[in-house]
């Protein structure tokens, strides 16, 4: 994952927004930004950051992102 720009690994709606976005939904989004290492992820809560993390390995970011993901569609998240 080398480039200029940064790279959005998924983006997550409540039911209520799925696809409806600024009618009441939240939304969510993962993005890993350039460079590394560190490696940083950065998460994103109805368009504003929410945290960002920094990692030695790239597999290890990849991997967080993902765990993040799942717990949030486990709590009835709904994919893009």
């Amino acid at each position: 994952m080398e480039t200029a720009a940064p790279t959005v690994l998924w983006r997550l709606f409540t039911k209520l927004g799925h696809r409806r976005l600024g009618e009441g939904g939240d939304h969510a989004h993962a993005v890993m930004l350039p460079g590394g290492p560190p490696y940083t992820l950065a998460l994103f809560s109805n368009e504003h950051m929410d945290r960002v993390e920094n990692f030695e390995a790239l597999e290890i970011a990849l991997f967080r992102a993902d765990e993040i993901k799942r717990s949030l569609v486990t709590d009835g998240w709904v994919e893009e």
